[in-house]
């Protein structure tokens, strides 16, 4: 990467900034973030940080449900073959073994903390299939808002029970280091500036990127902030060319995105293309319910073949009482651009979706800089491999996010409590010249990212797009901004440079990574991670 990467993003006076200090320090207020605090040991302080409200995460936004081993049918051993199959031989069947087998316990406990997911008529949980399971073991909340369901629980213990402080609309700026080690964070808020927070321990859980791409299903919040203050820290991020693609998202010329979960193919819902013609099974034989790669891919080269922009979900073929009743949103969302999903085809297109690389974590969550942890979509745990397997992100969250607070707990109880604010040097500097369009630069980014890096990928391109975000870097990294809007763009530079060098190091196509010059799987020459971190300055 380039050296010329600034270690902070601001420069600063640090007699002129306040300081705080916590024992944990949890950044990102999604279900691993607060998953995380839950864990913290009640004798430590904690403060929890998000650059939005509480209800603007990617968890916030999950329609789909969290996967769990919980039917009588169901086996552990068949939730593991099926997450390993979707990916593609890069998971780490060992966290694999043990995020699965975790996953009823945290399912009940999110029950007991008050989480109503839908139910059968005899009060059994109502379980779902999706794409790539060979059994029902979905639970879902609210037909298909999940994630708000889950987050409302979630939210309200850790306010009423657990006291964890918690600064809402408060911007995370960079990593604070010292001697090799985090030691907490430079935050910033419109009403009271920036902040030293020092932290024994620091809990990263900032979600996803998504907002790289023109087209994705991610709220304004998905930068990529986390990758890109751990990528500057010296953190390592991994497999970040494994974008996943949701198949299957509402495309209205000139509206905003609107996800259309999986689950409406787990009902038996179809894809069709514009001559009203299914596909699917033409390209896999597990036609609708094949992983998300593959229909996502499908899809693309029937919107090419067709010559026309999206493909179409028919639900026509449901009943339409249990299609309103079991997808109230969706059915909302496409009233308000005049379609009934009981009568008419939903135009879709894939999407970016889900971030499956990010920082190196082992099973407790730890990263490779010493005091940092992290949890959920941020990270490369190892569990989705090149593709993830659908509703194990929620589920990754909540169980990585409870090892991550138990362990920043134990380590932060054996550091003493002599808190003291470290000298650092980013020395203030002159305003930057000219003021740059940052929207322009933005919009830019984000066709670039989606023509080059989306769902088909090809060296030439890729090669063509990196000089040119270099180009954008040389002026916009080296720049001094004041507000969240200048620090997003800058992340999301650095989060897309990365993204597009290690697409092109990745020489074959697997899972989610294909590329049309190099269209076969690379076996087991291919079968390992790609790493990068940030060079040292001597």
């Amino acid at each position: 990467m380039n050296s010329s990467i600034p270690r902070y993003l601001v420069s600063f006076d640090p007699k002129r900034i306040p300081h705080h200090f916590v024992d944990v320090l949890v950044i990102g207020g999604g279900i691993a973030g607060l998953r995380a605090t839950m864990a913290i040991d009640p004798r430590l302080s904690a403060l929890v940080v998000t650059k939005d409200r509480w209800n603007e995460s990617n968890s916030a936004y999950a329609q789909g449900g969290i996967a769990g081993v919980l039917a009588p049918e169901d086996r552990f051993e068949d939730h593991i073959t099926d997450t390993l199959i979707a990916g593609a031989d890069l998971c780490n069947r060992e966290v694999v073994e043990m995020v699965i087998r975790e996953a009823p316990a945290h399912i009940r406990q999110l029950i007991e903390w008050g989480t109503v997911f839908d139910q059968e008529s005899d009060g059994e949980l109502l379980l779902g299939r999706e794409g790539g399971h060979s059994h029902h073991r979905i639970v879902h909340a609210l037909g298909d808002a999940t994630g708000k369901e889950i987050m409302r629980a979630m939210i309200q213990r850790a306010r009423e029970e657990l006291g964890a402080q918690m600064w809402q609309d408060t911007f995370t700026i960079d990593l604070l280091t010292h001697e090799g080690q985090c030691r907490g964070a430079l935050v910033w808020h419109q009403n009271h500036g920036r902040t030293f927070v020092w932290a024994k321990q620091t809990i990263l859980c900032t979600g996803g990127v998504g907002q790289i791409y023109r087209e994705t299903t991610n709220p304004p919040v998905a930068t990529g902030d986390g990758h890109a203050i751990a990528f500057r820290a010296g953190a390592e991020l991994r497999d970040m060319e494994f974008m996943q693609f949701h198949p299957t998202v509402l495309y209205i010329a000139g509206s905003s995105r609107t996800l259309i979960t999986e689950a409406v193919r787990g009902e038996g819902a179809i894809l069709v293309d514009a001559n009203g013609e299914r596909f699917m099974p033409s390209y896999d034989e597990r036609g609708e319910l094949a992983p998300r790669d593959v229909v996502s891919q499908a899809i693309v080269d029937r919107m090419h073949k067709t010559h026309h922009p999206c493909a179409y979900l028919d639900l026509t073929v449901l009943d339409s009482a249990h299609v309103r009743s079991r997808f109230p949103g969706i059915t909302r969302s496409c009233a308000e651009f005049g379609i009934d999903v009981t009568q008419d085809r939903i135009p879709v297109r894939p999407g970016a979706h889900y971030m499956i690389g990010g920082l190196s974590v082992d099973q407790q969550g730890a990263t490779t800089l010493p005091g940092l942890w992290a949890a959920g979509e941020v990270t490369s745990s190892g569990l989705h491999g090149a593709n993830r397997l659908a509703s194990n992100s929620l589920l990754e969250g909540l169980v990585y996010g409870a090892h991550a607070g138990e362990s920043a707990s134990a380590a932060a109880l054996e550091v003493p409590d002599n808190f003291q604010a470290i000298p650092l040097g980013n020395p203030e500097s002159e305003p930057s010249g000219e003021p740059l369009d940052l929207a322009d630069i933005r919009n830019s980014l984000k066709s670039l990212m989606w023509r080059s890096a989306g769902v088909l990928r090809d060296g030439g391109d890729l090669q063509n797009a990196g000089k040119t975000i270099d180009g954008w870097c040389q002026y916009a990294l080296s720049r001094q901004f004041s507000d969240p809007t200048g620090w997003e763009l800058q992340n999301m530079l650095l989060v897309s440079r990365v993204m597009i060098q290690l697409a092109l190091e990745r020489e074959e196509s697997r899972g989610v990574h294909l590329r049309s010059d190099f269209p076969e799987n690379g076996g087991e020459t291919w079968q390992r991670h790609l790493s990068v971190t940030r060079p040292v300055r001597t």
